[in-house]
């Protein structure tokens, strides 16, 4: 058990102050530029605590935040739980509806920005500058226990509306204090890259600053995969998480960058186990860890450390500390060994429920048939699973409609219900389809009103407003009719297996490569959509590309002809003739 572990509480500020009274001068955070140490780190957050007093913030109440990776940003998240307030990190590249959403769903009047980039609020929403200097006093003391929410973390909803899962102080203290998972030091360094609004943050955030550890933020700018690698190896990072997909290409490219990592976790889908094996056998140093859980159950419910070559499907493992599990039939009777049914989580990694939704909440959180305390709880997840002899779980898949696309959880009836209500759509089905070189992408396939003028451009455009960037199909195609089975539904299953190599409609009109280089990017984009035909003006996005392909695409190039080009190089022209007049820009330059 760590030397902190028993004198410092569960709250999150208090065991913060703590920490900074036995390391005021060892530095707690380090980005944009500058670092702060524990000591400063606390300072500033109590200036800006009380300032959030001041404003009329009070406990229980929810905080707004703009989500960028800036030691800003870290001080303002300090400074809302100081207040007995939960935070809500705001993704300030998400649709501007999406984000009025989820603020008034939250009731937040109070939203933390930075100078330079302070995004459209509504007019009940009153914008606090988290840029600003003020003045070093400690906030008002406020009851705060361990029951007040930390923050509010938003996922896709079934309806078409977004799920806020409202999580305690406990939970988060259960994921990172004391963890039997991971083994964390003072000397520990956690690397800060998940995005603030994902669940994975809490992790990195409060893994390092709950246990006198440092924290690095990446830069708020899309990394390359060289980038990402260099940052690790510069900093000395010793505690990594990736997703699935990421993992997947650091292994591929990128793993002697990561020999100072004495953890490298990776989850949010189902991991490769040639994959794992490689990183396995390179980083012999390294523990590597395959993490599930859901976001109702604060990041991780389940970890499995990898040991030697995996047989077969990496398994999920053992409950970490603090948390229970089920695995029941329909009933909630428990099935035997080897045979599977669904997940339930218990212990004090539960989240509260959804925000403002008391009958999803008694929906989802049931009553424990095994309890030995009445009222305690489980979290349906949703999740098939196998518990082997050993005790250790093996995932299996969902049981229902949601989907996990590059780490995000996704309900695939939000994506339906933003697709059905675009005009002239008369009927419509979203189904998860296998990508090459692994993960998954969603597909859109869409029947049109007779007489309606349906573009795949526009639909894309369209959902691009109101859904998450991870949530728009990559995949859209509008066609006469939909499969259907014998029993007259949708025949999802064929429509999974039907992976059209057609080019779609674009904006750009065809144009035949005219270079090597142009030539070699059509043939790599090719590979990677299965799409015959694509021209060199083609837009990347329009096709269907996203930041994880882009990443994968400018590694392959940099591994082909010895240039680096940056992701935000790359989306300034995202065409192959764009891409590869960057490549020519890199050889003449080196």
């Amino acid at each position: 058990m760590d030397e902190y572990a028993l004198a410092c509480p569960s709250v999150i500020g208090e065991r913060f102050t703590l920490l900074a009274k036995q390391h005021p001068e060892r530095v707690a955070v380090i980005g944009d530029g500058g670092q702060l140490t524990y000591a400063e780190l606390d300072r500033r957050s109590d200036g800006l605590a009380r300032h959030l007093q001041d404003c009329g913030v009070r406990p229980g109440d929810i905080v707004a935040l703009a989500a960028r990776r800036r030691i800003a940003t870290i001080v303002g998240l300090l400074a809302i739980l100081k207040t007995g307030a939960g935070y809500l990190a705001l993704d300030e590249r998400s649709p501007r509806q999406r984000r009025e959403l989820v603020l008034r769903r939250s009731a937040v009047r109070i939203v933390l920005v930075h100078e330079d980039s302070a995004p459209q609020l509504p007019a009940n929403c009153r914008a606090v500058s988290l840029d600003a200097d003020r003045p070093a006093q400690s906030p008002t003391p406020v009851t705060i226990t361990d029951l007040h929410p930390a923050y509010l973390a938003y996922t896709s909803g079934s309806t078409g509306t977004p799920k806020g899962v409202c999580v305690p102080h406990r939970a988060v203290s259960r994921l990172v204090v004391d963890p039997d998972f991971l083994s964390v030091t003072t000397d520990d360094v956690f690397l800060q890259f998940a995005p603030i609004a994902f669940d994975a943050s809490t992790l990195e955030i409060w893994g390092a600053l709950l246990n006198g550890a440092q924290l690095v933020l990446a830069p708020d700018t899309e990394l390359s995969l060289s980038d990402l690698t260099k940052l690790v190896g510069h900093h000395r990072v010793t505690v990594l998480w990736l997703t699935a997909g990421l993992f997947q290409q650091v292994t591929e490219g990128g793993l002697d960058e990561l020999r100072s990592l004495r953890y490298l976790l990776a989850g949010g889908d189902v991991l490769s186990p040639a994959h794992v094996h490689r990183a396995v056998t390179t980083l012999t140093d390294t523990t590597v860890i395959n993490g599930y859980g859901p976001t109702e159950n604060t990041t991780f419910t389940c970890c499995h450390a990898v040991t030697g070559t995996p047989a077969g499907p990496v398994p999920i493992g053992h409950p970490i500390r603090g948390t229970g599990v089920r695995v029941l039939d329909a009933r909630l009777a428990p099935v035997p060994d080897d045979a599977a049914g669904e997940l339930y989580a218990t212990g004090t990694g539960l989240a509260h429920g959804y925000w403002g939704d008391p009958g999803l909440t008694a929906a989802t959180f049931v009553a424990d048939p095994v309890a030995h305390t009445p009222g305690e709880r489980m979290y349906r997840t949703g999740d098939l699973v196998r518990r082997q002899q050993s005790g250790a779980l093996d995932y299996l898949g969902r049981i229902d409609h949601q989907v996990k696309i590059r780490g995000f959880r996704i309900e695939i009836g939000e994506v339906e219900a933003a697709i059905a209500a675009l005009p002239g759509v008369a009927t419509l089905a979203v189904v998860p389809q296998d990508q090459r070189g692994g993960g998954k992408r969603l597909a859109a396939w869409l029947v049109g009103e007779s007489n309606a003028e349906l573009s795949t451009l526009d639909v894309r455009r369209t959902l691009a407003e109101t859904l998450p960037s991870y949530a728009v199909p990559t995949l859209i195609r509008i066609v006469d009719a939909l499969p259907l089975t014998a029993n007259g539904k949708i025949d999802r299953r064929a429509l999974a297996a039907d992976q059209p190599t057609e080019r779609p409609h674009l904006t750009s009109a065809y144009r035949e490569p005219s270079t090597a280089l142009e030539t070699a990017v059509t043939t790599l984009w090719t590979d990677y959509f299965g799409i015959a035909g694509i021209g060199a003006d083609d837009d990347f996005f329009e096709l269907g590309g996203h930041s994880l392909l882009g990443v994968r695409i400018t590694a392959d190039l940099e591994r082909e002809y010895g240039v680096a080009v940056s992701p935000v190089t790359f989306y300034l022209d995202p065409t192959p003739a764009g891409l590869a007049a960057a490549v020519e820009q890199g050889q003449r330059s080196a």
